[in-house]
């Protein structure tokens, strides 16, 4: 009886064996290095991988350009006001403090972007540069929200839609209409708003600096 269980058992020593081999030298060769998603989470566009960490100062390097274009509002800013700014770390307290957000769950979130709204009222969005939709879907928490891939590694995202215009794969040009705006989970308190967001390479950066560079620069 001995010598008929020994076979057995020696295959599963082995299995087992080998099993443990492939845990230990598989888990060791993942890597935690995946690019930035591109999915618009609870945290208004911030993704998974992204911190205050990740902004970018305006001034470091010309990204208000996309190709031959300098950045626009996505909306008639001479119309809106901005009802929470982009949270930068260099501005003033007070400053700093009207850019958090709180979240329905009463937690706190620096605005990577700025919000703009007319009253209650809702007003045309559009593309802030040309590029091609890469998001086009209703979140949750931040509404519909539609995301623009640009030259130079630039995204423009855009939250808390009404009537979208667009779907993933459409090109677009700077100017164009692409919703509306409207109201989103994350921001209820601002009622109809638009929250808009600029990335490069999956870094924050703050629009209002960018478009104020940039019609500067078309000034010259």
């Amino acid at each position: 009886m001995a010598k008929k269980w020994a076979a057995p058992s020696a295959f599963l020593a082995a299995a087992a064996i080998i099993v443990t081999l492939m845990w230990l030298y598989g888990g060791a060769g993942e890597t935690t290095d995946k690019p930035a998603s591109t999915t618009v989470d609870s945290t208004q566009g911030v993704t998974d991988e992204q911190s205050l960490e990740d902004q970018v100062p305006a001034d470091d390097a010309m990204v208000e350009k996309s190709g031959n274009e300098l950045m626009k509002w996505p909306a008639d800013k001479s119309q809106l006001d901005v009802v929470a700014p982009f949270y930068d770390e260099k501005s003033s307290s007070e400053e700093r403090q009207a850019a958090w957000i709180e979240a329905p769950d009463n937690t706190l979130i620096p605005n990577l972007g700025i919000d703009l709204a007319k009253g209650d009222l809702a007003f045309d969005v559009s593309a802030a540069l040309s590029g091609v939709v890469t998001v086009s879907e209703k979140n949750p928490l931040n509404g519909n929200v539609v995301q623009i891939k640009h030259a130079n590694g630039l995204v423009t995202i855009y939250n808390s839609l009404s009537d979208v215009q667009v779907k993933v794969g459409d090109s677009v040009k700077q100017g164009q209409l692409i919703a509306k705006a409207g109201r989103d989970e994350l921001e209820k308190s601002l009622g109809v708003h638009l929250h808009f967001e600029v990335r490069q390479n999956g870094k924050a950066l703050n629009p209002t600096a960018l478009i104020e560079a940039a019609s500067a620069d078309s000034q010259q």
